[in-house]
């Protein structure tokens, strides 16, 4: 059975329309259903709107050429081949009509039935592939456009040539920012850049690889990335393509049962222990008073007694302090300003300050909601980082950063000291009872710091570089809008 094949012949001159049909008609191979338009107006709205296989288009049509038709057809992704017929031999037109799209160039004083049959055998076979790859095309633009991940595609250079929305909500990058950035502009470590570049260079992939990005306004997330390289590629589209998945959730949802976790473990501990020493040490403090009656009052036997007292009421301290840093916090919440809390933090602060000679510096942002808090406990979670900050400082010129910010629905606290810092090592175990890096110090006021804040639902986050100095930050969510 032949194939039905559906034309639209615009053809102003009446004697050539009928001259091609009459060639069409001599084709054995195809069943021809010819449609003759000489109107070039008629022919733009039939073009867009008829439901043709092929169109068969004369080069000169009075006022417009035949290009500028297949022009419009190609501005509006008409997919349907086009073939354009003239009068004379011109190799400007052929060179124009292919740029333009059209299939095929035929001369009409050369046209014979084999020569129109082969070329529209040529232009349906090559717009059925076209065809093919354009709803393929079209498919992974798709899954490309909608996925919740962020994609970019780069080329061999690691200069971003295409993204897509997912990736500019992520990052804050208008369209055409995206397309300038180079990949290395993502990473928030130098370090794990050279790493992810190395590992494309040399195996040609990078899979499940945990990285910190940064977004334009500077915000720092921890993604989950792959990136493959893609071989056969010209250079200036694209060599590498990358998928960022964010953890940030994920992985505060995980810190969050951790420290719930944690500070449960703590109370159970700090409940164990008071139980279990408070009871033995009544005993011992009742036995000391009764060797004291017994004991000859003289200077050694009240230095022994004198220390094993002062040494008894030290353990009942600590532990007294241990369950108060390990208790749930009853709070009074009420809205407080940020730079109040701070401020009246600060003057609790002050002889420490002086005392060491720190250099404070303060950047409150302006109009920041106030948040609903018990100012008393937060004052305490505040004071003792600050404390600590102070106390981190040994040198001459040390140096204290207190500032304010707004994250989206979240407020930030941030507070920063040039001091000693923390080895990555120890940073883990900064909130953990009796953890402590100073000669006299509990390494209880932390513990109570995280608990408060866990009790308001609160943050904090600790960066810090061994000689440089740490920074706290502290994020609540917003109480008010």
């Amino acid at each position: 059975m032949r194939q039905e094949i559906k034309i639209l012949l615009v053809e102003d001159d009446e004697d050539d329309a009928l001259l091609t049909k009459e060639y069409l008609s001599d084709i054995g191979n195809y069943n021809f259903s010819v449609e003759w338009e000489p109107n070039s107006e008629k022919a733009k709205s039939k073009l867009t709107e008829g439901n043709y296989d092929i169109f068969l288009i004369d080069y000169n049509l009075g006022g417009i050429t035949g290009l500028a038709l297949i022009n419009h057809i190609r501005r509006l992704e008409i997919l349907t081949p086009a073939i354009i017929l003239t009068g004379r031999a011109d190799s400007t037109i052929d060179v124009d009509a292919s740029s333009a799209g059209a299939f095929d160039y035929l001369v009409k004083g050369e046209l014979t039935s084999s020569i129109l049959e082969r070329s529209i055998r040529y232009a349906l076979s090559q717009s059925k592939i076209i065809k093919e790859l354009d709803e393929k095309e079209k498919k992974y633009r798709s899954l490309f456009e909608r996925s919740i991940d962020c994609i970019f595609l780069a080329n061999e250079d690691f200069k971003i040539v295409d993204v897509n929305n997912s990736f500019l909500a992520f990052f804050g990058y208008s369209f055409s920012e995206g397309r300038e950035l180079m990949i290395n502009d993502l990473f928030a470590n130098p370090d794990e850049y050279e790493y992810c570049r190395s590992a494309l260079k040399e195996v040609e992939q990078i899979r499940d690889y945990e990285v910190e990005f940064v977004t334009k306004s500077g915000e720092r997330k921890l993604c989950l990335v792959n990136c493959v390289f893609i071989p056969d590629q010209a250079s200036d589209f694209c060599c590498y393509q990358g998928i960022i998945r964010d953890l940030t959730l994920r992985k505060k949802a995980e810190l969050d049962l951790l420290v719930a976790e944690r500070l449960s473990m703590t109370g159970r501990i700090a409940r164990t222990i008071a139980h279990e020493i408070r009871n033995p040490l009544t005993n011992l403090n009742l036995a000391l008073e009764n060797l004291k009656d017994e004991l000859p009052e003289t200077e050694t036997a009240k230095t022994y007694t004198e220390i094993i007292n002062r040494n008894s009421n030290r353990i009942e301290t600590l532990i007294s302090d241990l369950l108060k840093s390990s208790k749930p916090k009853e709070l009074q919440l009420e809205l407080v300003s940020v730079k109040d809390l701070l401020e009246d933090t600060l003057l609790l602060a002050k002889d420490r300050i002086n005392l060491k000679n720190v250099k404070l510096s303060t950047f409150y942002t302006k109009e920041l909601p106030r948040l609903y808090v018990d100012r008393e406990k937060i004052m305490i979670a505040l004071l003792n980082i600050i404390i600590n900050g102070i106390e981190a400082i040994d040198k001459e010129q040390g140096e204290m950063k207190i500032s304010t910010d707004r994250m989206k629905d979240t407020i930030l606290i941030i507070i920063q000291d040039n001091g000693i810092g923390i080895a990555k090592s120890e940073l883990n175990k900064l909130f953990d009872p009796f953890y402590t890096g100073k000669p006299n110090g509990t390494g209880l006021g932390l513990t109570s710091t995280l608990n408060i804040l866990s009790s308001h639902n609160a943050t904090v986050a600790v960066d810090s570089t061994v000689g440089a100095g740490t920074t706290f930050t502290l994020q609540f969510k917003l109480a008010e809008m």
